[in-house]
C-alpha cells in the first residue's frame, strides 16, 4: 500500500473516532474545564520528553498551587519549566485568531523559556541561536540559513491553512517536522514545536495531540526517518495514530464504571457496589 492511501485510510479512522470522541467526551466536559485538561497533560508529557521529572499529578498540583508548592525531589528550573510552558500554551491556545507570523514564533518562546533559558544557555527568551544546534546524535543544518527560513515556513503554513487542501492534522505534522529541523533556538524548540502544532490544530478546531513522555523514542525515530527518507508521510502517520490513540483511550475511560468491578442494579438505591 503506497503512503499516500496509508494516510487516506489513517484519515478516515481518525475522523471516525473524531466524531465519536468529541459526543462522548470533548462535549461532555465545559469549555474551561477540557482547557485545563489539555493545558496539564500536554504540559506534563512535553516538558518530559524533554527531562522534565515533574508527572501529570506533579505538574496538576503546580498550576493550582503555583510556587507555593512544596517541592520533593525537585529543583525550581523544572517548576519555573513548566509554569512558563502554562504561559505559552495560554497565550497560544487564547489567540488562535492570530496568524503563523515570526512575531507569533518569537513571543511563544520568550513565554516559554522565560525564567530558564538566560541561566541554561545564556540567551535571552526570543532570541535565535548563534551557533549551528545539535541534539542527540543529529547535528543540525547551518543556524544562519534555516534561522532566515522560519519565515518563509510560517508563511507556507499559513498558507496551507487557508486554502485547506490539506488535512490540519497533516499540516501540522509536517510544519512539526520542519520546525525541528530548522532548530533556531538555542533551547526550547521541541517544546515549542509541539506547542505551535498543536496551534495550528486548535486553529482548526481539532484536538491537540499529546505526545507522551514514553512515546520518546518512537516520536524521535520518526523525525529522524521522515528526514532520512524525505517521506513526511512517516511523521504525519506517527502524529494520526497518536492522536487516534489518545482519542480512544479517554473515550475507554469515559465509559468505564466507577466501580472496579461492573456494579449490578440494586433497586432501592441504584447502583450497587462491591467491596
Amino acid at each position: 500500500m503506497s503512503s499516500l492511501h496509508t494516510i487516506e485510510k489513517l484519515l478516515k479512522e481518525y475522523q471516525s473516532t473524531l466524531d465519536q470522541y468529541n459526543n462522548l467526551v470533548a462535549a461532555s466536559f465545559s469549555g474551561q474545564s477540557l482547557f485545563e485538561y489539555n493545558e496539564i497533560l500536554f504540559s506534563a508529557h512535553s516538558c518530559a520528553i524533554e527531562g522534565n521529572s515533574f508527572t501529570v499529578n506533579d505538574t496538576k498540583e503546580l498550576k493550582e498551587h503555583g510556587l507555593n508548592l512544596k517541592l520533593h525531589n525537585k529543583s525550581m528550573i523544572e517548576a519555573f519549566e513548566i509554569l512558563d510552558h502554562f504561559k505559552a500554551f495560554e497565550y497560544l491556545f487564547n489567540n488562535l485568531d492570530l496568524p503563523l507570523t515570526e512575531k507569533l514564533l518569537i513571543d511563544a518562546h520568550k513565554l516559554l523559556t522565560d525564567h530558564t533559558i538566560q541561566y541554561t544557555k545564556g540567551y535571552a527568551p526570543g532570541e535565535y541561536t548563534k551557533t549551528r544546534m545539535a541534539a542527540g546524535d543529529t547535528i543540525f543544518p547551518d543556524h544562519e540559513t534555516s534561522i532566515a527560513n522560519i519565515p518563509v515556513l510560517l508563511e507556507q503554513t499559513q498558507e496551507a491553512i487557508d486554502k485547506k487542501i490539506v488535512h490540519p492534522i497533516e499540516i501540522a505534522a509536517k510544519f512539526h517536522k520542519y520546525f525541528i529541523y530548522l532548530h533556531p533556538f538555542p533551547d526550547g524548540n521541541g517544546r515549542l514545536g509541539r506547542l505551535m502544532s498543536n496551534f495550528i490544530l486548535a486553529k482548526a478546531g481539532q484536538p491537540i495531540i499529546i505526545i507522551r513522555a514514553d512515546q520518546k523514542e518512537q516520536y524521535i525515530d520518526a523525525l529522524k526517518c521522515s528526514h532520512k527518507h524525505n517521506d513526511l508521510s512517516v511523521i504525519s502517520s506517527f502524529f494520526i495514530n497518536t492522536s487516534i490513540h489518545r482519542m480512544k483511550d479517554e473515550m475507554l475511560q469515559a465509559s468505564q464504571s466507577p466501580a472496579q468491578n461492573k456494579p449490578q442494579k440494586n433497586k432501592s438505591n441504584g447502583m450497587k457496589f462491591v467491596f
